[in-house]
């Protein structure tokens, strides 16, 4: 008799312990794991800045990055001429990247070789409203000093 209280008894203790466990895993997955990704991705921005970005600061504050002091961990903002210094972890978000120089070239190629494969070049499409204009019998519009008479 006095066994089957004992096996009760170890049964509701190993539920109880089962519901904590899936309690902590649950608040895991929930809480502490999206933001330890979101400290990550600011980590990562953080380590990517560079001089000529556009940056937010916490409060609020745009401006462009004009020098990063790693030594004391600053950064000098360009606020429309304005130069203020504030600590690394003041930078809330960058909105924009600085134009890199060796991407710039790259992009401008691939604009020619788009404009090139299409089946009429970009001049010859200007042309044809003018040419069309031209073969048509009616008249061109009225300018300005020939509707005044």
């Amino acid at each position: 008799m006095f066994e089957n209280l004992m096996i009760g008894a170890a049964a509701g203790g190993y539920s109880t312990l089962l519901i904590l466990v899936v309690f902590l895993v649950l608040m895991y997955f929930l809480m502490l794991r999206p933001q330890q990704k979101q400290q990550k991705k600011h980590r990562d921005m953080m380590s990517e800045l560079k001089k000529g970005d556009h940056v937010i600061t916490i409060g609020r504050l745009h401006g462009v990055i004009d020098e990063i002091n790693d030594a004391d961990k600053t950064v000098t903002l360009d606020c429309d001429g304005i130069y203020l210094v504030f600590d690394l972890r003041a930078i809330a978000q960058v909105t924009s990247q600085a134009p890199q120089a060796v991407t710039a070239p790259a992009a401008a190629e691939t604009a020619t070789s788009e404009a090139a494969s299409d089946d009429q070049p970009a001049e010859s499409a200007a042309e044809e409203p003018a040419s069309e204009a031209a073969a048509s019998d009616e008249p061109a519009e009225k300018t300005d000093d020939e509707s005044a008479k």
